[in-house]
C-alpha cells in the first residue's frame, strides 16, 4: 500500500518565514523596550538652583552650655566667627557678624543635655558681607560651561547611565559663589543617551557643537571619580581627575579616601569643593577659555591687516575714477566742443535680499558623512549658520539652514559644491 506524504519543503519553508517573522518582532520588541527603559528609568537629579551667596563648609564646633538649647545656639554663633575666619575677613563685632549670616547649614550634628558637636556650613549674604571679604562683582566669570560627572567603578564608566553619588554631589552643590558658570544636566530623559562618556573622547567640533548649542554651553568639562574598593565594607579609594575642552585636556588630579561606603558622599563633596578650586585656578591663569574651533565667531583682522586693505581700497578706487574720468573726456571731446555733458542718471537702491531658513535634508550614512556634509553646507557662500535638528546615522538627517536668498538660489549654491539637489515646496534633500 502506498503512502502519499504531504509536501514537507513547503511546510518547513514556509514554518521558517513564520518563526523569522515572529524573531524579528520579538527583537523589535524587546529593544524599543530596552531603548524606552534607558529613557524613562529611575534615573536625573534635578541640580540645585544656584545662590550667590558665600558659602562656607566643613565648621566644626564642640561647645558646652547649661542647656542643649543654649549650646546649640552658642555653636551656630561660633561657626560664625569660624567661618568669617576662613574668609580672612576683617574684625567686626558679633552683631555685626550675625546680621550677614544668611543661614546655617547643619552637615552632621550630636545634641547632648549640655554639649553640642557638629560640623555645619555657615552662608553668608553677599551684599553685605561681599565687600568686606574681596569677593564683590568684579571677579571674572568664565563663560558657561557643560559639566559632565563620569564615575568609575570596577572598570565601568558611567555618566547618566544611572544615578550615582558622583553625580549627585555634583547637582546639589551650590556653586553660587563660584567664578565657573557650571551648566549642569539633570540627566533625565534623553540626555542619559546624548550625554555619555565615550562622547568625551569625541574629537569632532560638529558633535561638540550640537551637543554645547542644546545645553546653551561654550565649552565642557569633565569630572573624573575612580573609585577602588580595598574589600566589600572597607576603605574606598578614589582618583579624581580634571579634564577641559573637546581635547580632553589634563588639569589636575588628586587623591582622597573614605573609611567606609557610609562616607563616601562626603568623600564627593570634598572632592567638588576641590575640583572647583582646580577650574577658578585654572580660569584666573587664562586656560580656561572657550575653545574657538567650538564657536562662530566672526574672523577678526588686525590693524596692520585692516589698515592694509583700507590703502587697497582707496588705490582701487583712485584707478577707477582716473578711468571713470578719461573715459569721460574721450566722450566730450569726440562729440564736439558743443556737445552738452549728459547728465547722470540717478540710481535705484536695491532692496535687500532677506535672510531666510530652509530645511536641508541630507544623507548620513556614518559619523564621517554627517561631518562632512554638515560642514561643506556652513561652507557654502550665503549660508549664515546650520544647525542639526534631527540626527540619524545610517539614515537621513535634518539641518535648519539659514540662507541669504531664495530657496532656488540656495540649491545652485550647494550644486556648485558638488551635490545632487531635489528642490521641494520649502525643503532640500542632497545626496553625493
Amino acid at each position: 500500500m502506498t503512502t502519499i506524504l504531504p509536501p514537507l519543503p513547503r511546510i518547513m519553508h514556509l514554518s521558517a518565514r513564520a518563526i523569522g517573522v515572529l524573531l524579528a518582532g520579538a527583537l523589535l520588541l524587546v529593544a524599543l523596550v530596552a531603548v524606552r527603559a534607558q529613557i524613562e528609568g529611575d534615573r536625573g537629579i534635578q541640580p540645585r538652583a544656584q545662590s550667590t551667596d558665600i558659602e562656607v563648609g566643613e565648621i566644626e564646633v564642640d561647645v558646652t552650655a547649661d542647656t542643649a538649647q543654649e549650646a546649640r545656639e552658642k555653636g551656630w554663633t561660633e561657626a560664625a566667627r569660624l567661618a568669617w575666619e576662613k574668609l580672612e575677613g576683617p574684625e567686626i563685632s558679633d552683631g555685626q557678624l550675625n546680621s550677614m549670616v544668611a543661614g546655617i547649614l547643619i552637615e552632621r550634628e550630636s545634641i547632648g543635655p549640655k554639649r553640642y558637636i557638629a560640623t555645619l556650613g555657615v552662608v553668608f549674604d553677599r551684599q553685605r558681607a561681599g565687600g568686606m571679604v574681596g569677593r564683590g562683582s568684579q571677579a571674572k566669570r568664565s563663560a558657561p560651561m557643560l559639566m559632565l560627572p563620569v564615575l568609575n567603578e570596577g572598570g565601568v564608566y558611567t555618566m547618566f547611565e544611572s544615578r550615582t553619588e558622583w553625580q549627585r554631589a555634583w547637582a546639589e552643590a551650590n556653586f553660587g559663589s563660584s567664578p565657573v558658570d557650571y551648566v549642569r544636566p539633570s540627566g533625565a530623559g534623553g540626555e542619559s543617551l546624548l550625554l555619555t562618556y565615550g562622547q568625551t573622547g569625541r574629537r569632532s567640533r560638529v558633535w561638540w557643537r550640537n551637543i554645547l548649542d542644546q545645553f546653551g554651553a561654550s565649552d565642557v568639562l569633565v569630572a573624573i571619580a575612580e573609585v577602588t574598593r580595598q574589600y566589600p565594607g572597607g576603605p574606598v579609594e578614589a582618583n579624581f581627575v580634571a579634564r577641559y575642552g573637546p581635547n580632553n585636556a589634563y588639569l589636575g588630579s588628586f587623591r582622597l579616601k573614605a573609611a567606609n561606603d557610609a562616607a563616601i558622599p562626603a568623600m564627593y563633596e570634598q572632592a567638588v569643593a576641590r575640583f572647583d578650586q582646580i577650574y577658578s585656578k585654572a580660569l584666573a591663569d587664562g586656560r580656561l577659555s572657550p575653545d574657538p574651533t567650538l564657536g562662530r565667531q566672526t574672523l577678526s583682522l588686525s590693524p596692520e591687516w585692516r589698515a592694509a586693505l583700507d590703502q587697497l581700497r582707496a588705490k582701487n578706487q583712485a584707478q577707477a575714477d582716473a578711468a571713470s574720468g578719461a573715459s569721460r573726456s574721450s566722450s566730450s571731446s569726440g562729440s564736439g566742443e558743443g556737445a552738452a555733458t549728459p547728465s547722470p542718471m540717478p540710481t535705484e537702491t536695491a532692496a535687500p535680499v532677506p535672510t531666510v531658513t530652509y530645511v536641508v535634508q541630507f544623507a548620513s550614512p556614518d559619523g564621517a558623512a554627517f561631518d562632512a556634509a554638515l560642514g561643506s553646507v556652513r561652507g557654502t557662500p550665503g549660508v549664515g549658520a546650520a544647525s542639526v535638528s534631527s540626527t540619524a546615522i545610517g539614515g537621513t538627517s535634518v539641518m535648519r539652514v539659514t540662507y541669504t536668498g531664495d530657496l532656488s538660489a540656495l540649491a545652485a549654491a550647494l550644486r556648485a559644491r558638488g551635490w545632487n539637489v531635489t528642490q521641494g515646496p520649502s525643503a532640500l534633500s542632497i545626496t553625493r
